[in-house]
């Protein structure tokens, strides 16, 4: 794996749009390295640059690969992954920090990496581009997070060294969405959706961190507002499957 020089920064609307036919927005991966590799070899096919929302791994029979495919892609400037919670929990891991793991999850991923033939440079690729891995994007009428929207994310940019800090500002509400301090009787925190009234007339929200299909499809939300948001978590690596949407130009 060559990584050298990898780089977060993504090119500005005007220079996307003067290499790439448009965008490929791809959910949560969760270690589902089949079907990453099919959306990276589509989007080459069709010219499309990728911007995948989080999570790459956790869950899933490959996270090693998936975590692999993800870093080259940035390498190659063929796309850009954002920071999801499971991403910034990985980076704490690998760099020594005490991180209960989830024997199912984090757990599966740490043994993944750990097997793999280029285990070393895939951690030391891993914490530097996950260190720099930008928390959400804005592009034209498009905003791209992991977990959930707040209206100042359309003005400002996130901050530079987001997955290797702690979590503040806005990042929280990128990473975890918006919750309660309650627990829902399956483990995971209370999440609540005002946040998607407030995306205004306009614009459209891609985001995953949660499952909110009934159908396999990806979840649209119309928001009070006028805007919309989109849930393009589908279950990948948990038993569901990924999904992708495409936006040309």
């Amino acid at each position: 794996m060559n990584v050298a020089g990898t780089s977060s920064h993504v090119p500005s609307l005007a220079a996307l749009r003067a290499t790439f036919k448009g965008l490929r927005v791809v959910g949560d991966v969760h270690g589902d390295a089949h079907g990453f590799s099919a959306a990276l070899a589509g989007a080459r096919d069709k010219r499309l640059f990728t911007v995948q929302l989080g999570d790459l791994t956790d869950r899933g029979p490959d996270s090693a690969a998936t975590l692999r495919m993800a870093l080259e892609m940035v390498a190659e400037h063929q796309g850009v992954f954002l920071l999801g919670n499971h991403d910034h929990k990985l980076r704490r891991a690998l760099s020594g920090a005490l991180v209960r793991p989830d024997p199912e999850g984090l757990g599966v991923t740490l043994k993944q990496i750990a097997a793999a033939p280029d285990a070393d440079a895939l951690r030391q690729a891993a914490l530097d581009v996950i260190g720099r891995a930008p928390a959400w994007l804005r592009l034209g009428p498009w905003l791209f997070v992991h977990g959930g929207f707040h209206p100042r994310m359309l003005r400002e940019p996130p901050p530079p060294h987001a997955g290797s800090s702690k979590p503040e500002g806005l990042v929280p509400r990128a990473l975890f969405g918006q919750v309660t301090s309650r627990t829902r009787i399956d483990g995971y925190p209370e999440r609540l959706h005002n946040w998607v009234h407030r995306i205004p007339s306009g614009i459209t929200v891609y985001c995953g961190h949660e499952t909110r299909s009934a159908d396999g499809r990806p979840y649209v939300a119309v928001a009070a507002a006028g805007g919309r948001a989109v849930f393009l978590d589908t279950g990948a690596g948990k038993g569901g499957h990924l999904s992708w949407i495409d936006l040309p130009w």
